[in-house]
């Protein structure tokens, strides 16, 4: 099966280093995604919520492109800036996986980017 590298309009464009996400073997890879509103392009608010939210819009727009959805993640990715966010991002995880949610990790983010609180990444069922 080929890999297939997908880009939509609707979710913030990827630097030329890597992809939105490819599509390979069923299953769609999203790369780290920030929290920038694509009509903008600046960061979605200063709350972890707000960032989470955009996060998770970009992903839902970067699937719907690769022909699946949120509903279908497998796994993600969660990398923050701060830890005390924890409970804030969690807030507003539950709101967009209510039930049977995915596999998740979390990790802290290596550098520091005025006013990013969160990147999130995902695989998801093609």
């Amino acid at each position: 099966m080929p890999r297939t590298v997908i880009r939509t309009p609707n979710a913030p464009a990827a630097p030329a280093t890597y992809s939105q996400a490819t599509k390979a073997a069923g299953l769609v890879f999203v790369s780290g995604t920030a929290p920038v509103d694509p009509a903008t392009g600046a960061f979605a608010g200063p709350t972890i919520q707000e960032q989470t939210r955009q996060c998770l819009r970009n992903i839902a727009a970067i699937l719907e492109a690769a022909g699946s959805s949120l509903d279908k993640v497998v796994s993600a990715t969660v990398v923050m800036a701060n830890e005390s966010d924890f409970a804030g991002m969690n807030e507003e995880w539950v709101r967009w996986f209510p039930a049977d949610p995915p596999a998740r990790q979390g990790a802290k983010l290596p550098v520091r980017v005025e006013g990013l609180l969160i990147s999130i990444a995902a695989i998801a069922e093609a």
